[in-house]
């Protein structure tokens, strides 16, 4: 994913109706697979940054983002992604 011209953001609605925007700091096809590194986009600046990784997996036809339950999976996705995050900043 290329930040050429600026970040990726979208919002989320929870089960409870709760909304949250969130800036999309990576995306990643791995076995078939889309994953997202994303974190809170209204953050202060003394916040440390939290990052999420997610899961998408369509449900009903719709496209939704899950937790990655498998510990395996998350950990190999996690690396793949600062994998890729740090080509990204080495390119800049």
């Amino acid at each position: 994913m290329s930040n050429e011209y600026g970040s990726d953001f979208m919002t989320i609605v929870d089960e409870d109706g709760t909304e949250y925007e969130l800036e999309i700091l990576s995306t990643l096809e791995y076995n078939g697979e889309t994953y997202l590194a994303v974190t809170p986009a209204n953050t202060d600046e003394n916040e440390e940054l939290e990052v999420s990784i997610l899961k998408s997996v369509e449900e009903d036809g719709e496209p939704i983002l899950c937790a990655i339950e498998d510990e395996q999976e998350l950990e190999t996705v996690y690396a793949l992604i600062m994998e890729q995050l740090y080509e990204e900043e080495e390119e800049d």
